[in-house]
């Protein structure tokens, strides 16, 4: 290979990694062959201009990245290297999901109030961990550190009435990846899900190539006449307060769906226990896992509604019959949850700010619940109000003759966000209807009062179109 001209500029970056790029582009391009000798470090100083240091590391750079191999006494020789069919112009990247246009007034059902976090508390016990714990750098146990797993057992036992070992207890770094893990040990189930419910449980569990049939829902939650027609050997329910109509399943239900699951080998319950914290008339209603005497009941929750969604802890208990299956699928497995994360929250738990934390902002919501439903009333706002005893979230069945498009259309020219009912039927078969879903967490008493107002003007009776 002969002396070439390279023209360096001072905005490629340094000449050493000019001059670099330019070989390997030579290269790979088949300009330079293989075989093919380049030019020796002193000729090319000397016909370059520069220094030795940025041959010799161009180079070196060559020579280890296998574009070039170094004889000793003779000079540098290019390696071979297979060449690539090319395909065109790059192929464009999937668009991005666009991010929605922000609104003064969010009623997101993902959000919380950050103002509520325990910032103080859980900064101190965050430290202590951080310094006191040097050995939880190390990789921990793939289900959770049993400190953690040791504490919500406990704790469980005593708010939920979930009775359990630290032993068939997951640690997971949320719903989704705990929702992969039950589709991974069920494996070959039929999931049965809530409709309206969830979304994203769908596309989780379709995503591990599960089956789902849709059951619908009538005034104490999945209907079990339809559940038993459906062939289907799990089923998914939230019954302290179902995802998004709000409804409370009554005991009488809950030990109906358990004597499905009991009738068949291998059908299960998987109790999502969410937002179960937050009930605002008289204590928490017990886990439907806590009167399950035969293993038929997978529980999970998550702290994303009790403390924040960021942080991204959640748990699954296993039935002990389905321990082995998850060691077969899952005991090589690292947990996906920060340790430093798992040891501050346990002390969280177990050093009672945990249940002061709920306790305070239980009163918080509750307070900005009943602000938000009054101020409706207040605003002439022709609502009846769906699940408001417990959770997060409302949904509003608006009387003043508009159908949910125009409600949501005439909410959001006050500046006000909200979701249609219609999108969380999971076969897309809505009825036609008039209830939105308003989550009130995640907005200050202020823009509560604020935001019922608007909506007033926007639903008060005679706007409809």
């Amino acid at each position: 290979m002969n002396p070439f001209t390279l023209e360096f500029r001072e905005k490629d970056g340094p000449l050493y990694q000019q001059l670099y790029r330019y070989l390997a582009d030579e290269i790979k391009s088949g300009r330079v062959t293989e075989g093919e000798r380049l030019p020796s470090k002193r000729s090319l100083i000397a016909h370059l201009k520069v220094s030795q240091s940025t041959v010799e590391t161009a180079y070196d750079m060559l020579v280890t990245e296998g574009y070039v191999r170094s004889v000793p006494k003779s000079g540098f020789y290019v390696c071979k290297l297979e060449r690539l069919l090319s395909s065109g112009p790059p192929v464009p990247a999937e668009p991005e999901d666009q991010e929605p246009p922000s609104f003064p007034y969010d009623f997101s059902t993902s959000a919380v109030d950050p103002s509520v976090f325990p910032y103080a508390t859980w900064a101190k016990l965050s430290r202590e961990t951080l310094y006191q714990n040097p050995e939880l750098l190390n990789p921990g146990h793939r289900q959770g550190d049993l400190f953690l797993r040791e504490t919500l057992a406990k704790y469980l036992y005593e708010f939920r009435g979930v009775r359990c070992s630290p032993e068939q207890i997951v640690i997971g770094a949320g719903i989704e990846y705990l929702i992969g893990i039950i589709a991974q040990v069920l494996d070959g189930a039929v999931f049965a899900l809530e409709n309206p419910g969830y979304r994203r449980l769908a596309q989780v569990l379709k995503n591990n190539h599960s089956g789902i049939r849709l059951i619908p829902l009538d005034s104490s939650g999945m209907n079990p006449d339809a559940l038993e027609e459906s062939g289907a050997t799990a089923a998914y329910i939230t019954p302290s307060h179902q995802f998004p109509l709000g409804v409370t399943m009554p005991v009488g239900r809950r030990t109906q769906l358990l004597a499905w699951a009991e009738r068949s080998p291998g059908r299960y319950l998987i109790e999502d226990d969410f937002d179960s914290e937050y009930r605002f008339n008289g204590r928490p209603i017990p886990a439907v896992q806590g009167l399950d005497h035969n293993g038929r009941v997978i529980y999970l929750s998550t702290f994303s509604k009790s403390l924040a969604p960021s942080i991204r802890i959640a748990y699954l208990v296993l039935p002990k019959t389905l321990m082995s299956a998850y060691f077969r699928k899952f005991g090589g497995y690292s947990s996906t949850v920060s340790r430093f994360e798992q040891h501050t929250l346990a002390k969280f738990i177990a050093g009672g700010h945990y249940s002061r934390h709920i306790n305070r902002t239980r009163l918080i919501y509750r307070q900005r619940r009943d602000l938000f439903i009054n101020g409706l009333q207040d605003a002439g706002v022709p609502v009846r109000i769906l699940g408001q005893h417990a959770g997060l979230h409302l949904a509003l069945e608006i009387g003043n003759g508009a159908k949910e498009p125009e409600l949501l259309a005439r909410a959001a020219e006050q500046g006000v966000r909200m979701s249609g009912l219609s999108q969380y039927y999971l076969d897309g078969n809505a009825p036609t209807g008039s209830t939105v879903i308003a989550g009130y967490a995640g907005l200050s008493a202020e823009q509560i009062s604020a935001a019922a107002r608007l909506l007033g003007r926007a639903w008060t009776p005679g706007t409809a179109g």
